[in-house]
């Protein structure tokens, strides 16, 4: 059983190189990591590392593709399993890999995703997000499941995902132009194909990011774009009823706790998020120039 880590990085932190230690100082430890550094122009050297299992391979920012990229990562391994993690996911201890490929007994499984954490210094919102995302209990998502579950019977992360190799390449591996959502893609056609996805709760990293409304709005902007240009997967199920799910028992909570401004800002931020996903998932019908106000990702559009 062979296992690659596979991880985008552009322009990364210094404590990066923690992250890289922790990875290899798992109780089962990869056989590589293979890093896929973003670079702003050709001239640009990428970071070498000492560890000869450690590899950097460069990708050009004007091609850099949530999808693509990813796949290219892949293309490069020829190992069993393939783990995506990003730069700032931190494994919380030493058995994340053995506890994600302990998802991989059930052969039917396809793909494993680890259990977020939020940062100590995060905020109550969130802590609330990673709560209701990744709760403390494991579970296996199948076909049978979507009309008990929704959109979130292909809820995956490739913050932290592993994947069983051969089934990816069955499947024909991530779409190759995707500027969102190339992991819940990918675990559709997983579950489609009759495989399972599995959710591991004791697999855990530390990864949280505590957005602004802008920055709410851009991300879901890109989020209904991917939805709009994948509707096959995501018009069958509906992603505002599960958003509307969270959103009440979030502010029900806030207020019983009695955090009145952060539940004001809450229902702000979500009047951010609701925009930003209205107006993606209409952007064929805006001119570019308003697109490029919108996206988290303008190189996307300029391919």
């Amino acid at each position: 059983m062979s296992i690659d880590v596979i991880i985008p990085v552009y322009k990364p932190a210094e404590d990066f190189d923690d992250v890289l230690k922790k990875i290899m100082a798992q109780s089962v430890r990869p056989d590589n990591i293979i890093l896929l550094q973003t670079i702003e122009n050709e001239s640009e050297k990428v970071k070498e590392y000492s560890d000869e299992n450690i590899k950097t391979y460069p990708i050009l920012k004007s091609k850099f593709d949530h999808g693509a990229t990813r796949a290219y990562g892949a293309s490069l391994s020829s190992a069993d399993y393939i783990l995506f993690m990003t730069q700032d996911a931190v494994p919380d201890n030493d058995r994340l890999i053995e506890e994600l490929l302990k998802a991989f007994d059930d052969e039917k499984v396809g793909v494993a995703y680890a259990r977020q954490l939020a940062r100590k210094d995060s905020d109550i919102l969130e802590k609330l997000t990673r709560v209701y995302n990744y709760p403390d209990k494991s579970m296996v998502k199948k076909k049978e499941d979507i009309e008990r579950l929704g959109i979130k019977t292909f809820f995956c992360s490739d913050v932290c995902a592993m994947y069983k190799k051969s089934l990816y390449e069955e499947l024909g591996g991530f779409v190759k132009k995707a500027i969102f959502n190339e992991d819940m893609i990918m675990a559709s056609r997983i579950i489609d194909n009759g495989n399972y996805v599995a959710y591991c709760a004791d697999a855990k990293v530390i990864h949280s990011h505590s957005y602004t409304c802008m920055q709410q709005f851009h991300r879901n902007f890109d989020l209904g774009v991917s939805q709009k240009q994948y509707s096959e997967v995501f018009d069958r199920i509906s992603s505002e009823k599960e958003g509307a799910g969270f959103a009440g028992k979030t502010l029900k909570l806030l207020l019983k706790k009695g955090k009145l401004f952060k539940a004001f800002y809450f229902c702000m931020q979500c009047g951010f998020k609701l925009f930003g996903y209205k107006l993606g998932k209409n952007y064929d019908k805006l001119p570019k120039k308003v697109i490029l106000k919108c996206t988290m990702n303008k190189t996307y559009w300029e391919k």
